[in-house]
């Protein structure tokens, strides 16, 4: 499956100054652009007068919090020599357990700088060019999950850390093979699970493609993976080759982690009513009610309707939800589907307390407590922006990886 994004020739007058170019760019990593001496690790494409350029090292966080496994170096990462902008490092599917390899930017590098995207009235948006060969976790982003969890994994820890999650993008999660945007408003859990759950999927999946293929497979493998959070909409938005498409989740009560979505949603209608509800917990924390704004509905549907009874299901722009009037007086509610793209999301984004406890900014992996191997595949390109994208600015995003697969031919 190639990309699938008009393209003109004429229309491109250099990838990299297309990503650039684009308003609000805090860093963009191509992976040509390197310190001139030293260690001449990778750096980003950065505005002019910006005091660093984000060198990118090299690790194993195993290693790193398990004291477990070998150093990772650049030669773990292997280079394509080819790609949207020239060049694309393989994040690799490891066979041994205690080798876990990303590139990373070390907090003490970027907290307090642009790339440290936090707290009141910030949006975000990331974008990485990518062929997946397979899974669906992180591809880039701020998203220290932590090793505070109580998994199997963890009980040989060496060094426990709360989360520090941040903004990311990853290759699908709980809709593999999509974009997902990820963000977090207090670095650790949601809605009483152990895990973040606000995020979005896009409509689309990527395929998988073998990262062994040929060349004339690989150009035109190049997908463009995208998210964007947006304060002033309060929305987070999966985007896959220049679209973000609406995706539901019908019978949200019935999924494994978003119930507990359901279950804030339900609470924190449940808080609105006099006296206590059946179903309600009166110690759920009121911060972590999901309660989406539903002024007038953008549909009604009648389900049922007799002389004691109405049903009705209401479309709201987040929410459809099903409701029980008895003389007109709604008397009882469900929440019968929950809109994953674009999330709703009223927070503002994570704001560490010092560099100290701050997420590193990572490539290809994340640190987390379950270890697993996570995506795999090529990284060609990755950008992240201090605002909200547009549509138009992510179709002409999503042309650098068309260009590439047309050059190529």
């Amino acid at each position: 499956m190639s990309v699938f994004c008009a393209y003109s020739a004429d229309s491109i007058t250099g990838p990299v100054a297309t990503v650039t170019s684009t308003p609000g760019l805090v860093a963009f990593w191509d992976f040509v652009k390197r310190e001139a001496d030293g260690q001449k690790r990778f750096t980003a494409h950065v505005p002019a007068g910006a005091k660093t350029d984000y060198p990118l090292d090299a690790a194993n966080y195993i290693k790193d919090y398990w004291g477990a496994g070998r150093e990772a170096t650049y030669a773990d990462f292997p280079q394509l020599g080819r790609g949207p902008f020239g060049n694309a490092i393989r994040i690799v599917k490891e066979t041994d357990a205690d080798f876990r390899p990303f590139l990373f930017v070390p907090r003490s590098r970027l907290h307090d700088t642009p790339l440290d995207i936090k707290g009141a009235g910030k949006s975000v948006t990331v974008v990485v060019w990518a062929i997946r060969e397979s899974g669906n976790h992180a591809l880039a982003g701020i998203w220290h999950e932590g090793t505070d969890l109580k998994e199997k994994t963890t009980t040989t820890i060496a060094k426990v850390e709360r989360g520090q999650r941040q903004y990311a993008l990853f290759a699908g999660l709980n809709k593999q093979g999509s974009a997902c945007g990820h963000v977090s408003e207090n670095g650790a859990s949601s809605f009483l699970n152990k895990y973040a759950l606000h995020k979005s999927n896009s409509a689309d999946l990527s395929p998988e493609v073998a990262a062994d293929s040929p060349a004339e497979v690989l150009d035109k493998s190049w997908q463009c993976f995208a998210m964007t959070f947006d304060h002033e909409k309060d929305e987070l938005t999966g985007w896959l080759n220049g679209v973000s498409g609406d995706r539901w989740l019908d019978n949200p009560k019935k999924d494994k982690l978003i119930s507990y979505a359901y279950n804030a949603y339900m609470q924190g209608h449940y808080a609105k009513l006099p006296g206590k509800q059946d179903g309600e917990d009166e110690a759920f924390p009121k911060d972590q009610y999901y309660n989406p704004p539903e002024a007038e509905p953008l549909s009604v549907k009648v389900l049922r309707d007799s002389a004691d009874e109405r049903v009705e299901l209401r479309e709201h722009r987040f929410t459809k939800i099903e409701v029980i009037l008895r003389g007109g007086k709604e008397v009882a509610r469900d929440l019968v589907a929950l809109r994953l793209n674009p999330w709703w999301y009223p927070h503002d984004l994570y704001t560490p307390k010092d560099a100290q406890s701050g997420g590193p900014f990572t490539i290809g992996r994340v640190i987390h407590s379950s270890r697993s191997v996570g995506f795999t595949g090529w990284i060609g390109g990755v950008a992240v922006f201090d605002r909200a994208l547009t549509a138009e600015e992510m179709a002409r995003l999503c042309k650098v990886a068309s260009a590439s697969a047309e050059s190529s031919r």
